[in-house]
């Protein structure tokens, strides 16, 4: 794949996080994220638009000649001085570049939504998305784990034993998490539980294509345990690139 040989800051604007990476044309240099509240707050500038250079004046990036934004906020507020590409382009991108590979099913597991992307060639074949609700996704995953007052790393490992979860709503699914352990049901199988219904959710969208090994992304990519569900699932291997949570960002600087 041909890289840009411009200095170039890529943001993936979620919803939870603002990513940023810059390439200075032959790789990656720099990466970072920012809350999404602070990053709109220290870079709203007079009417709808963002002021994106303060990025550099307020020390959150280097500088750069080319801007290419991604990402859930990037319809809702306008990034001056720069272009914006679909997610799904956005992602692949980061995934080509991060593991070598030119095809695989791309699974982006987002905080709010979830993208299965079938690559062919190192080109988009088809993909299929679920962004209506936050069941099934990062958010949900953050939820059960407040409401267990366990960390995230913790709810990572947690794998043997699933309990039975049916509510995946990330809002109303803590009240059967709060049933279960009223219930006396063990804490670790409730977390297990959790990790299998978002892999449960997610697996019609990924066996729809067929993979042959699956390149997983985004923050919930970190979750071991749902890495090696999907993967004994779908009996393929699960490859996670280096930055899984900035995929987006990079991709968008290699754009």
């Amino acid at each position: 794949m041909s890289v840009v040989a411009i200095p170039t800051l890529g943001v993936d604007a979620g919803s939870r996080e603002v990513k940023l990476a810059v390439s200075d044309g032959r790789e990656v240099v720099f990466k970072a994220s920012m809350d999404t509240i602070k990053f709109y707050i220290e870079l709203k500038s007079d009417g709808a638009d963002l002021d994106i250079n303060k990025l550099n004046a307020l020390g959150h990036a280097p500088k750069y000649e080319r801007l290419v934004s991604t990402g859930y906020g990037r319809n809702n507020v306008k990034i001056e001085g720069g272009v914006s590409i679909p997610e799904i382009d956005a992602h692949v991108s980061g995934a080509l570049f991060q593991t070598g590979l030119t095809d695989f099913t791309l699974v982006d597991l987002g905080g709010q939504d979830t993208k299965v992307v079938s690559v062919k060639g190192g080109m988009v074949d088809d993909f299929v998305m679920n962004d209506k609700c936050a069941a099934g996704s990062g958010r949900y995953l953050e939820n059960i784990a407040h409401a267990l007052d366990v960390s995230l790393s913790r709810l990572g490992d947690c794998h043997d034993d699933p309990a039975p979860l049916s509510n995946m709503c990330a809002t109303f699914g803590e009240s059967e998490v709060i049933e279960l352990v009223s219930e006396g049901v063990e804490v670790e199988k409730i977390l297990a539980g959790a990790n299998r219904s978002v892999v449960l959710r997610l697996l019609p969208m990924v066996v729809k294509f067929r993979p042959k090994v699956i390149v997983a992304t985004g923050g919930v990519a970190k979750n071991r345990a749902i890495r090696e569900m999907l993967a004994e699932e779908t009996g393929v291997t699960v490859i996670v690139p280096g930055d899984p949570q900035l995929n987006g960002a990079i991709g968008c600087c290699l754009s």
